[in-house]
């Protein structure tokens, strides 16, 4: 068991941290683990998720946006990327799904982003293969070639 001292304590340590940067529960839990006991970690982490202070679903929605702001990635890379953070699979699925026309747009601007960026030095059969590589959907990187009128 542990003391009230030592849940607030602990609690604004994690508290801290959170505040610095967003971070996902895995994140907290890695980072905490071997430096506070597993039933306060537990007990901490539920009570911020209460408070909303940790919020997987939310963390996914804010990551992504940022992604989208500022590289050009394919949903597959999005996807990895969250996973990398780990978070839980379901939910990534979930809101890939209901945000699917969106992210399928940004998709296509960021392969047309890429295309223009490589057609200068590559051919444009090695700037497909790059992109399939980078988990672009042939699909998108056809609308995409249309789009940049190659």
């Amino acid at each position: 068991m542990y003391t009230i001292e030592e849940f607030d304590r602990e609690k604004t340590r994690i508290l801290k941290y959170i505040i610095y940067k967003k971070r996902s529960e895995n994140e907290i839990r890695k980072k905490f683990s071997k430096e506070i006991d597993e039933n306060l970690l537990d007990d901490i982490i539920e009570y911020l998720k209460q408070a909303n202070y940790i919020n997987d679903v939310e963390y996914i929605k804010r990551t992504i946006n940022n992604f989208i702001a500022l590289k050009n990635l394919s949903i597959k890379e999005l996807q990895y990327k969250l996973i990398s953070k780990g978070i839980n699979k379901d939910d990534i699925e979930d809101y890939l799904y209901s945000n699917k026309e969106e992210l399928e747009e940004y998709e296509i601007n960021s392969a047309s982003n890429l295309i223009y960026k490589k057609s200068s030095t590559m051919e444009l059969e090695e700037i497909k293969e790059y992109l399939i590589k980078k988990g672009y959907k042939t699909e998108n990187i056809k609308i995409a070639i249309e789009k940049n009128g190659l």
